[in-house]
């Protein structure tokens, strides 16, 4: 049995997983990152719904239901295959985070501990992400919402509205900060 097989399975050739790989930046990140566990079993869980149905693919999806089970245990992170994630992802700080399975995430955005992307009611509307957007610690994305490229979503946030390109929302519920109103002290 040829090796190539299983090395595509285990991402080795996988461009997303390299791209998550990449954002952590450093050696061994398998080992040192706990998140990165989680959204390797999210990126084999994908790879198997691309493969042709047969026996293979059954027996793929019986690992990778394991697989999950195990990760959002030992993480606190819930990345369902079904939602849409795009390369590059980056979690900091493991731990509570749960993405509802129709969530659309963009590329090179950035989750910390305690982030909540879900709808407002059952069988509801999933937020959209840009690229390139960055979440704070213990952020609700709720609903059918947008949030645009670049944006920020401060700690602790609850957005139920549309957040544009480029803007930093803050607040319960949330609100957009015009630019230029953050300053930041300097020593």
């Amino acid at each position: 049995m040829s090796i190539r097989p299983w090395r595509s399975m285990l991402g080795l050739r996988d461009p997303d997983w390299r791209a998550d790989l990449a954002r952590v930046g450093s050696r061994r990140p398998f080992l040192k990152e706990q998140s990165l566990w989680a959204i390797w079993v999210y990126r084999f869980g994908r790879r198997v719904d691309r493969r042709s149905p047969g026996p293979a693919k059954r027996l793929l999806l019986i690992v990778y239901w394991f697989l999950f089970r195990l990760a959002e245990t030992l993480t606190g992170i819930s990345l369902p295959k079904s939602c849409e994630i795009g390369k590059g992802l980056r979690i900091w700080h493991f731990g509570c985070i749960f993405i509802n399975d129709a969530s659309v995430i963009g590329e090179n955005c950035t989750l910390r501990q305690g982030v909540t992307i879900g709808n407002r009611h059952e069988d509801g509307p999933c937020p959209v992400l840009g690229d390139d957007v960055e979440l704070g610690a213990f952020a609700q994305i709720l609903g059918g919402v947008k949030i645009g490229s670049g944006a920020r979503i401060g700690a602790m946030a609850v957005v139920l509205t549309d957040v544009p390109d480029g803007a930093t929302a803050v607040g319960q519920p949330a609100r957009v900060i015009p630019r230029g109103s953050i300053r930041i002290l300097t020593a």
